[in-house]
């Protein structure tokens, strides 16, 4: 298998730890969408653009396994929020820079995550952040793995948020617009049914 790494080597962790909270607690990654879950969409986007594919997963280890080369799982039982698989994620990438993509954004394509890389590489110290419109979307990124101990001591210091982490480390943006239909977030079971608004 080819793998497109001219853009970014990189490893890609996929984000599917949450509790899942506004879906009545049920497991994000796994809920379906136009006939496939969540997770298998990003998979199939993921998939060629590199040889170390990630999912950070607390639950259903089973299931992930089929869509992941490695899986991490949060050092904490309480589901303390994305920057604890994004830390483990970082420690387990293979590459110099670490592509994350949370499960819930299955419309983004090969453009936007073609864009990112090529911003890392222009930028290969900073993280690399998605901005649309005036709003960080810290969960769409790119972070160079040399990074991790940086991040290991905010998190000791009792950090918890992506965003104002990546902006302490000085993110660059990956400016996207305000309304662009790729980065809609389905993260209430309304969205994830036709005639819901959003687009397919």
């Amino acid at each position: 298998m080819s793998f497109e790494f001219s853009s970014l080597p990189c490893s890609i962790l996929l984000l599917a730890g949450g509790r899942g909270q506004r879906m009545g607690g049920q497991d994000k990654g796994l809920l379906e969408w136009q006939g496939q879950p969540l997770i298998a969409h990003l998979h199939q986007l993921a998939r060629p653009l590199t040889n170390d594919l990630i999912i950070s997963c607390n639950r259903n280890h089973e299931r992930y396994a089929l869509y992941a080369d490695q899986q991490v799982s949060d050092d904490s039982p309480d589901f303390p929020g994305p920057l604890a698989g994004i830390r483990a994620g970082l420690f387990a990438a293979r590459h110099a820079h670490l592509l994350i993509l949370p499960c819930d954004v299955p419309q983004i394509d090969a453009r936007l995550l073609a864009d990112l890389r090529a911003t890392s590489r222009r930028n290969p110290q900073l993280p690399v952040m998605v901005r649309q419109g005036e709003d960080w979307e810290p969960l769409l990124c790119i972070i160079p793995t040399s990074l991790k101990n940086q991040v290991e001591q905010a998190w000791q210091a009792g950090e918890r948020s992506p965003r104002k982490l990546w902006l302490q480390l000085g993110a660059v943006a990956l400016q996207c617009p305000a309304n662009d239909p790729r980065l809609a977030n389905l993260n209430t079971p309304e969205l994830l049914h036709p005639g819901a608004g959003m687009s397919e």
